[in-house]
């Protein structure tokens, strides 16, 4: 009789649970779409962050500023203008969530201020594991991933392979052909 009981009690929760899923955006480009999951469960911080910049259309006709091949891709703090969009305050590193840099993950680009990433943000095209955490110091901290490309990393690959040279302030790495963050949208957040 017991046995019972707790099956049915199992089968009432599960019933009546919600079902959560990670939530999902999709970045709009000028090259074609690049849906992401994020992981919440890991980056809590971070993650409601990028949502908050997401929901004020921040991305809003942002560019990817800085390509390096076989490194990463980064963006999201920059119009077509080279102008630096104005954020809101920096927040705190959560590198320690075990997730790596690896091919087709996004994390947040900072400066070396352990605790200053904003809204810029950089996609993997290889596995960078010295951009992980390895100890809570100077050198080791590393840089927090929050989430990982689901599709269209051909897009991102594309912007990878782009051309570079100087452009606005910056002496190198920047694509010779505008490739422009049309928008950021959410997709899901549960189901």
């Amino acid at each position: 009789m017991r046995i019972i009981q707790l099956f049915v009690f199992s089968l009432f929760l599960l019933s009546n649970a919600a079902f959560a899923i990670n939530p999902q955006v999709i970045i709009k480009t000028n090259l074609g779409d690049v849906t992401l999951e994020l992981y919440p469960e890991n980056a809590p911080q971070t993650v409601e962050n990028f949502l908050g910049y997401v929901a004020d259309d921040f991305y809003k006709g942002t560019i990817f500023h800085r390509v390096i091949p076989n490194f990463m891709v980064q963006g999201g703090g920059f119009d077509t203008a080279y102008k630096e969009k104005a954020t809101k305050s920096p927040i705190q590193n959560e590198a320690d969530n075990g997730l790596k840099n690896e091919i087709g993950t996004i994390a947040m680009a900072r400066t070396s201020n352990i605790h200053s990433a904003t809204a810029q943000f950089f996609i993997n095209v290889a596995n960078n594991s010295f951009l992980n955490f390895t100890a809570p110091s100077q050198r080791g901290y590393g840089y927090a991933v929050f989430g990982k490309v689901t599709s269209g990393m051909n897009v991102i690959n594309q912007i990878g392979k782009t051309p570079t040279g100087s452009g606005g302030p910056f002496p190198g790495d920047v694509p010779k052909s505008t490739i422009i963050i049309e928008t950021i949208e959410l997709i899901s957040t549960t189901e």
